[in-house]
């Protein structure tokens, strides 16, 4: 038997402000913060963990610096979608990365970060690169 995909793990600075970002994104999420939250995400769990959490088990833990190292990626049902997902984070006050554009490979793209940084990139269409 070989392990399989369950879930997906980031360690979060301001628990209430990360849910608050997944949840604008449409996520099922809990209204209370707790110091570990699991989500729904799509065949995956999304794991919201504060850095204390993650300090209690793993005691050489430094949290990162810079911009996150996990990137999350939603698809969209269309390349307007797209567009006015971005421009709804944008514009709630949540930074964009990457403003929607039309990528090589054939998809709508765009990225915007959520309260720790993590990459969330929004897409519709064509194949992954």
């Amino acid at each position: 038997m070989k392990p399989s995909p369950s879930a997906v793990g980031i360690v979060v600075t301001d628990m209430a402000a990360s849910l608050a970002f997944y949840r604008s994104l449409g996520l099922d999420v809990p209204d209370e913060p707790a110091p570990h939250v699991e989500i729904a995400f799509g065949a995956l769990r999304l794991l919201l963990d504060t850095e204390e959490v993650v300090a209690s088990f793993d005691p050489s833990f430094t949290p990162p610096t810079g911009a996150g190292r996990v990137g999350l990626a939603l698809e969209c049902a269309s390349p307007a979608e797209v567009d006015a997902e971005y421009d709804r984070l944008v514009g709630a006050g949540y930074r964009g990365r990457l403003a929607p554009f039309d990528a090589v490979w054939g998809q709508r793209y765009a990225a915007v970060l959520d309260p720790d940084g993590v990459g969330v990139d929004l897409f519709a269409g064509g194949s992954a690169p």
